[in-house]
């Protein structure tokens, strides 16, 4: 199964759309349901708090991303709780660990969910409807060289690949390398060259002009 991609579109999530509620979803609107009647919490804090979360967007990780790239005192920061470092960036991401795995020119990382979709939503925003399918989930397992070409990411033989598995109670996010010839850009013009995809694994950082 093809993931289909192009350089200007994503994989479609074609399997799990307009699927029923599965036992975890239901399990949760049950507990909300629960919570509301005892009166814990109302219906308006939960709106308000997917609203929050719908809100994110990848350029919350594309600030950590250029300040850990820019600061070496911060990206230690990043690497002994990526939590608390995002909050000195103002960017609440949430209790749930989340980790950063940084690319060298011998190590390109790729980070997947292959249970369900957990996915750094604080720093990346809404997942992409190609990550929670189960084209990708397995595929990038087993043959991951093939899945990133499929992206436009062609990783040479001599540089080791390594997937990680996000969980519920541990995400991750790619630090990707600096790109050469950037030295004296702005945390700003930085940000340009960092998209999602890139923090998930799937892409390298280049200009957006250039896509």
């Amino acid at each position: 199964m093809s993931l289909g991609h192009d350089p200007h579109s994503h994989p479609q999530q074609a399997d799990s759309e307009d699927e029923p509620y599965s036992h975890e979803q239901l399990m949760a609107a049950a507990l909300e349901e629960l919570l509301i009647d005892k009166g814990l919490i109302s219906s308006g804090d939960m709106s308000g708090a997917l609203d929050y979360w719908a809100s994110k967007t990848p350029a919350d990780g594309a600030r950590l991303v250029t300040r850990y790239w820019t600061d070496p005192d911060f990206a230690q920061r990043v690497h002994a709780n990526l939590n608390s470092a995002a909050a000195e960036l103002g960017i609440d991401i949430g209790s749930t660990p989340v980790v950063a795995v940084g690319n060298t020119p011998e190590l390109h990382n790729v980070v997947v969910c292959t249970l369900c979709s957990c996915y750094p939503i604080g720093l990346l925003g809404e997942s992409p409807g190609w990550y929670k399918s189960r084209a990708y989930r397995s595929r990038v397992v087993s043959e991951p060289r093939t899945v990133l070409a499929e992206f436009g990411t062609q990783i040479p033989a001599d540089i080791e690949v390594r997937v990680h598995d996000s969980t519920a109670d541990l995400r991750y996010i790619v630090i990707p390398m600096r790109p050469e010839g950037t030295a004296e850009m702005s945390e700003e013009e930085l940000e340009e060259w960092i998209t999602r995809d890139c923090m998930i694994g799937t892409a390298v950082p280049k200009r957006l002009a250039e896509e």
